[in-house]
């Protein structure tokens, strides 16, 4: 109640916001009430993942280039701050952010120009920065990883997510939540969870917080397919004997059957994917640099396909 009180108080106005909180707490759920809360709620909500970007590409990815700045540069490129102007930019993940780029961020707070990379010319923009990291800023200053001065252009509005262990009564109401919005994304009929499956679920700690909890809801509407979800359905780690044993090859089936019967071969590929990668994703125990070995796949690639398809490691692991 107190997050959404203050979010609700920062939102109209143009202060920057330095989100707080864990992996997997939902600090860009936030930053989207902000920004949708907020004056500029009609323009751009533009985001960047500051972690899953290689450092020689980031500064592209945020200014922009023109055509021949660098070998692959084969056309000119809007940067995530011109594409937000008059909007949100929302910079995840911003304590992995490199000293050299942050002092061209900082520079771009300050005067709000910029010039693309490979560029003569200054592009002007008026851009709502918020920015989230789950580091502490003030160590990390301390040993030399951050601008103190960035720090202070950001944390103008500080907010702190708390942990979804420090919530419980929000696990029933996101549970419910996630079945009903996967159960639509994969054409099913919503499930319920039993009282004793909700127990259990209340009773965990989850560690990877809200992520953790929409990527469990998603393997059991995957692997249950029944309506209804028992308490011996769960991961054996929330206390249940586990849903793939549960749910028998039969439900491997019957996922692949909604791929099948997609309307498109797109969507068709696309579903086919995002259950290939969260299947091999769970046996390699949510560690993002075996699941890419396994799957033949660049660290970076396997990471923007998690981000794309909601898939992010719910073990808190960094990425």
């Amino acid at each position: 109640v107190k997050l959404r009180e203050q979010i609700a108080t920062a939102a109209p106005t143009n202060g920057r916001v330095l989100i707080f909180g864990e992996n997997g707490t939902g600090k860009e759920l936030v930053a989207r009430m902000v920004h949708t809360l907020s004056l500029r709620k009609d323009e751009p909500f533009i985001e960047m993942n500051c972690a899953a970007i290689p450092e020689e590409l980031i500064e592209s990815e945020l200014f922009g280039h023109v055509k021949g700045s660098f070998t692959g540069a084969l056309e000119n490129k809007k940067g995530k701050f011109e594409l937000a102007d008059q909007g949100t930019l929302f910079l995840d993940e911003i304590g992995d952010m490199s000293l050299r780029t942050q002092s061209k961020v900082l520079r771009v707070l300050q005067e709000q120009t910029f010039e693309p990379v490979g560029g003569a010319s200054s592009i002007k923009v008026d851009v709502r920065v918020l920015a989230a990291t789950n580091k502490d800023l003030t160590e990390e200053i301390r040993k030399g990883g951050f601008r103190e001065d960035l720090f202070f252009r950001l944390n103008v509005i500080p907010l702190t997510v708390p942990p979804l262990r420090e919530r419980r009564g929000d696990i029933p109401l996101l549970a419910e939540h996630f079945l009903a919005e996967l159960g639509v994304e994969y054409g099913k009929t919503p499930a319920r969870l039993s009282e004793e499956a909700l127990a259990a679920m209340s009773a965990y700690a989850w560690p990877g917080n809200v992520r953790e909890l929409r990527n469990i809801i998603e393997r059991l509407v995957i692997m249950v397919p029944r309506g209804r979800i028992e308490k011996g359905d769960l991961p054996a780690e929330i206390g249940g004997d586990g849903a793939s044993r549960a749910a028998g090859p039969g439900s491997e089936l019957d996922a692949l059957g909604q791929c099948v019967a997609s309307p498109t071969l797109k969507q068709g590929r696309e579903r086919f994917e995002r259950l290939f990668i969260a299947k091999k994703l769970s046996e390699c125990g949510f560690n993002v640099s075996r699941t890419a070995e396994a799957l033949g796949l660049d660290r970076t690639h396997l990471h923007r396909k998690l981000k794309a398809y909601g898939l992010v490691p719910d073990r808190g692991e960094p990425t």
